[in-house]
């Protein structure tokens, strides 16, 4: 089954969507269905174009999915603002 998540309203802003992966045990990771994850914001209007996409993952750290031209490009480190 693909990833679930929910959405961090407190630590979104208009630059940055952070979410968290739930950890569902039959599911994919955040981390391992990530072309999913940005195909789904995307579709869902919630990652415009220069929008930074951050998720927590199991370990609680936060790290960043890439996103060019509206798809999955990568990942990196959290930017903490």
């Amino acid at each position: 089954m693909h990833a679930e998540w929910e959405i961090m309203d407190l630590e979104s802003t208009d630059e940055c969507l952070v979410i968290r992966d739930t950890n569902q045990p039959q599911n994919k990771s955040v981390t391992n269905d990530a072309e999913f994850v940005v195909e789904t914001l995307v579709r869902q209007g919630l990652l415009p174009q220069g929008r930074r996409l951050e998720y927590y993952y199991s370990q609680l750290n936060l790290d960043q999915i890439i996103v060019k031209d509206g798809e999955f490009a990568g990942f990196a480190p959290g930017k903490w603002d």
